[in-house]
């Protein structure tokens, strides 16, 4: 009997395909040391998650675990992202905290409506340009460290208005586990602890970052640099976020936070104050779409980047992308040369709108898009400039979904890693520092200005199929957040790949294009791929003038996502392979 079972396991082993036609031809590079997989494609580093009460994608595992417990608690899929971001503000201060920003899509199953918020904050309101440029002295930019690139912190705020609309359970239920495991410790993971070293290292080192005995105090309170494995504690967050569960949104935006940070920038002479804390105001704003071969994706507006995914979208949709092949010559060439086209848009117009009339639905207009198509030429990289208008970098992202049918895309970020290098006296967390994508060009609709939101990198994504929730996801890492959050798309929907596959799959990033700081673009730039992707192209890209080179090591970006598989009524989660995260359900 034994060797019956046997033969028929063999058997059926043998008839099982290991991927789909569609993503094998995605699979036929040399992976030296690699495994075989034994279902899906095999540069897939591990099998998508599928749960069906609720799930969790953050991109390291305790934040995943606690989105989860939060949920088997009752907790809605909005609790259980405020409980995740709040521990990735202590687990991975490489890319968020309360010092910094936050923007939010949501899924809501009673309303059948997605609702977007933008929780960033804005420059200080008693500096003026003027102000700055003299501050500044020769200099043609804002710096990317010290205590003129701040703007006020948005997350927080961010939080008690996705609480107040979707919240279950009381804040100081959300927030315990971040504030148990701040008192107690945790041992960092590998990428976030290197990144930890680095950053730090990268701080001491610049002038322009006012006081560095807090950032000391705070991530090296031994001496030594953080490494995977060390146990790391952070007591004064502990109290800080205790503050925020016990008295909250006033406590960090009218209370003690926001008087220490007043104080400290007093005592360094930055520019931020009291009254720009108590003034701030995250803003309710209507996602903005378009739909791409059947299927509506969601961004929203700016002062964000996440249209240029949108524009980058309806140009790739004028061209047959899987008879191209994934990852062929032509197949990289035409996606990036649709970011190149997006990028000169984003440069010259996204700005702030409470300040500028963005033209939006042009923008993102398949008409506009038809307009500028014929700019791609497939046997020549071009440098484009941006369209005519009628007059008028680290972070982390997460998905959480629940029980009831909620689904929450929240991206969150202190840009340029940790952010500014400043650590306010006793609060735990770093300033972030957004303001540095400040224009200073007066002409430039991103141009700083008192009270002003910058223009911003992070993106959350959202999409629609019939007018149901299909797929919250993200992709951060700076300028490639869109050219990320396409690759996936096009992975799913033209290639077939499921939610982990379209991740793990081989990417592109291309660097250089003009910035909506007003700094000029880099001729044709640079195109880095992945080893994934085959030599011939590499060579390929070259001869149609691409400056195309591997390089290993580089942030190609990370990825997290929940799809709605509503035929089986389950969640399937995917995460980057590349990083710490995982996605797990229940």
């Amino acid at each position: 009997m034994r060797k019956t079972l046997g033969a028929l396991l063999v058997a059926a082993v043998a008839a099982m395909p290991l991927m789909t036609e569609t993503v094998a031809a995605a699979d036929t590079n040399p992976q030296p040391g690699r495994g075989d997989r034994l279902v899906g494609a095999n540069f897939a580093g591990r099998s998508e998650v599928i749960a069906k009460n609720g799930m969790a994608a953050t991109s390291q595992p305790l934040a995943t675990q606690v989105a989860v417990t939060i949920l088997q608690q009752g907790g809605s899929a909005a609790d259980a992202a405020i409980a995740a971001n709040a521990m990735l503000g202590l687990v991975e201060p490489t890319g968020s905290g309360v010092g910094g920003d936050l923007f939010a899509l949501v899924w809501d199953p009673k309303t059948n409506k997605l609702y977007g918020l933008n929780a960033s904050g804005r420059a200080p309101k008693g500096q003026t340009l003027e102000q700055l440029r003299q501050r500044l002295a020769d200099r043609d930019a804002i710096p990317s460290f010290g205590s003129l690139s701040v703007t006020v912190p948005g997350a927080v705020g961010g939080w008690f208005d996705l609480h107040k609309k979707f919240g279950k359970l009381p804040m100081d239920k959300v927030l315990a586990p971040a504030i148990a495991y701040a008192q107690d410790g945790f041992p960092l993971s590998p990428f976030i602890g290197q990144g930890m070293a680095r950053n730090i290292k990268r701080l001491l080192e610049q002038k322009d970052v006012e006081e560095v005995e807090n950032l000391k105090k705070t991530y090296l309170p031994d001496g030594r640099m953080p490494e995977a494995g060390r146990v790391f504690r952070n007591p004064d967050l502990a109290r800080t976020y205790s503050l925020i569960a016990k008295g909250g949104r006033d406590a960090f935006y009218k209370g003690e936070v926001a008087k220490t940070v007043d104080a400290y920038m007093k005592r360094i002479g930055g520019p931020l104050r009291f009254e720009d804390f108590a003034d701030h105001t995250s803003t309710w704003v209507e996602p903005v779409s378009t739909n791409y071969r059947g299927y509506d994706v969601w961004q929203i507006p700016p002062n964000g980047q996440g249209i240029a995914t949108l524009q980058m979208l309806n140009l790739l949709e004028g061209y047959d992308l899987k008879a191209m092949g994934h990852n062929s010559a032509d197949f990289v060439h035409v996606m990036v040369e649709a970011k190149k086209l997006a990028f000169a848009d984003r440069s010259r117009w996204y700005a702030d709108p409470e300040f500028v009339k963005v033209p939006l639905q042009r923008l993102i207009s398949k008409d506009y898009a038809n307009e500028r198509r014929p700019l791609i030429d497939m046997a020549k990289a071009g440098t484009p400039d941006p369209g005519k208008m009628p007059e008028s970098h680290d972070t982390i992202f997460l998905s959480t979904a629940d029980k009831d049918g909620m689904m929450v895309a929240l991206i969150q970020s202190n840009y340029r890693g940790m952010g500014s290098g400043l650590v306010p006296d006793g609060l735990g967390f770093m300033l972030q520092d957004r303001g540095e994508q400040f224009a200073l060009n007066p002409q430039h609709p991103n141009v700083y200005a008192p009270g002003k939101r910058p223009f911003h990198t992070i993106i959350p994504g959202f999409v629609t199929k019939d007018g149901k929730p299909w797929l919250a996801y993200g992709v951060m890492g700076g300028a490639m957040q869109p050219q990320g959050h396409v690759q996936v798309l096009v992975n799913m929907i033209d290639f077939g790949m499921n939610v982990q596959e379209a991740g793990d799959a081989a990417r592109w990033q291309h660097d250089g294009s003009a910035e909506p700081t007003g700094a000029p673009a880099e001729g044709v730039g640079t195109l880095f791929l992945e080893q994934g992707i085959a030599p011939s192209v590499l060579e390929e890209l070259k001869r149609r003038g691409h400056n195309a080179i591997y390089k290993p090591g580089t942030h190609y970006g990370s990825y997290e996502a929940i799809q709605r598989d509503h035929a089986n009524g389950v969640y399937r989660g995917g995460t980057e392979m590349r990083v710490d995260g995982h996605a797990a359900g229940f």
